[in-house]
């Protein structure tokens, strides 16, 4: 009798153990999450590449000169912009998953205009709406994720961002292979079409399976405990917050954010400059050009795979830290070397280092204020990304594009710095 005794009373610790949420994996729901958000960032990367590669097709049709061109194509980047804050308010007002689900379907439908359009003026205002959808869902997706994120127990952002490079890539590769046989118009209608069936594939899995996060936010403020009240409650709004660990929080988002800009720097650098880096201060052919960016790209999104295990084992100080000092370190190699295999080695190194900075940056800045934190640090990154292929470009023209390049390595060794400044922070978050 002891021994059914003993053994009666193990089941029924182990039952215990499951019913708090203690098992080695995670349950089914937040698998199933995990799968849906990890569609959701890779259909964002494959429908914004797919209307990338068909710019000059849309550029012929429109007729639009080079400079009326640059000025329609800044239509996504306002939209972007004017989008990434308000989505953190309806994100709070609404649920992550809901603003993600609604974004995706937008994005799907807004990748079809383009093509439709016949002159850079109409141009430049259906690529505000896509822009609009594509600030919104990278908001919505990411603060989905970082709900995610609290509810697995494990940094698990890298893996998001690796599927949008995933997706990036698919779309890419897809749309030189379809470019000679199919129109902008077909090509971007069957894009479309997939997004919207993926879109409610898995956004019947986010609206049905709403995360048991930890904890919730309260707007502009710290996180709040799980027995404060919810922040769609009109108690919640009144709940008194520490005004110094809130304006703590929000300086904290704001550092956050200048990592995801140095990061965002160099990613939109490099894939508007590596190729005439090469072929212009190289003398590379154009397929030697090519694999430069395509390189890079391909070690961003192998140390993205591989940046959950980087997490665990480092920390999100120390990454950002050796991070950065990679990239920087292969910045400058591919910026000063005199051989093009060096130059693509230095890709190689800037990619591996850059790969997790940005979701580590936006991953945090979500865990100390919620979509709010999301939506600031994804602006600051983005305002990144526009800036500095221009500031290159006048860098270039002033001195040489081998001295423009290396403002990438000294962003990245900025957010080296900004780890190392604020790692007692950054480890209160794991």
């Amino acid at each position: 009798m002891s021994t059914l005794n003993k053994i009666r009373s193990a089941l029924a610790g182990a039952k215990g153990l499951r019913s708090r949420g203690d098992d080695a994996s995670p349950p089914p729901g937040l698998r199933r999450l995990r799968i849906a958000t990890t569609v959701f960032f890779a259909l964002d990367g494959f429908l914004f590449a797919g209307w990338v590669v068909r710019i000059p097709a849309v550029k012929e049709q429109t007729g639009a000169s080079p400079s009326a061109l640059g000025l329609a194509l800044l239509g996504v980047s306002a939209g972007g912009v004017v989008t990434m804050m308000l989505t953190g308010r309806l994100c709070r007002r609404y649920g992550n998953h809901s603003v993600t689900v609604v974004a995706a379907a937008l994005l799907s439908l807004g990748v079809a205009l383009p093509p439709l359009t016949h002159s850079a003026v109409s141009l430049g205002l259906v690529l505000l709406v896509f822009g609009a959808a594509y600030g919104g869902l990278n908001v919505a997706m990411n603060a989905a994720a970082v709900d995610l994120i609290a509810a697995l127990g494990r940094p698990v952002m890298p893996g998001f961002h690796a599927a949008f490079s995933l997706g990036g890539m698919a779309g890419a590769g897809l749309g030189g292979l379809v470019a000679g046989q199919l129109s902008a118009t077909r090509h971007l209608l069957l894009l479309t079409a997939a997004g919207l069936i993926l879109t409610a594939l898995a956004g019947r899995v986010l609206l049905s399976h709403p995360v048991p996060a930890p904890a919730r936010f309260a707007e502009g403020a710290r996180p709040v405990s799980p027995s404060a009240p919810s922040g769609d409650s009109p108690a919640a709004e009144q709940a008194p917050q520490a005004p110094k660990s809130a304006r703590r929080a929000r300086r904290l988002v704001l550092v956050l954010g200048l990592v995801a800009l140095c990061t965002a720097y160099g990613e939109g650098a490099l894939a508007d400059w590596s190729a005439l880096h090469l072929t212009e201060d190289l003398h590379a052919g154009p397929g030697t050009a090519a694999a430069g960016y395509s390189l890079f790209a391909l070690a961003m999104t192998a140390g993205r795979l591989c940046g959950t295990a980087l997490l665990e084992r480092l920390g999100q100080s120390r990454l950002l830290t050796t991070g950065g000092l990679t990239a920087g370190a292969g910045m400058l190699l591919a910026s000063v070397a005199p051989e093009i295999w060096l130059v693509l080695v230095g890709f190689v190194i800037t990619g591996l280092g850059l790969a997790n900075l940005f979701p580590v940056a936006v991953a945090r800045a979500g865990a100390l204020t919620g979509p709010g934190g999301v939506a600031a640090a994804s602006t600051l990154g983005y305002g990144g990304m526009l800036v500095g292929p221009v500031a290159i470009g006048f860098l270039a023209e002033w001195f040489s594009l081998t001295a423009a390049l290396t403002t990438v390595a000294l962003l990245a060794f900025v957010a080296a710095a900004v780890g190392r400044l604020v790692r007692g922070a950054l480890a209160d978050g794991g």
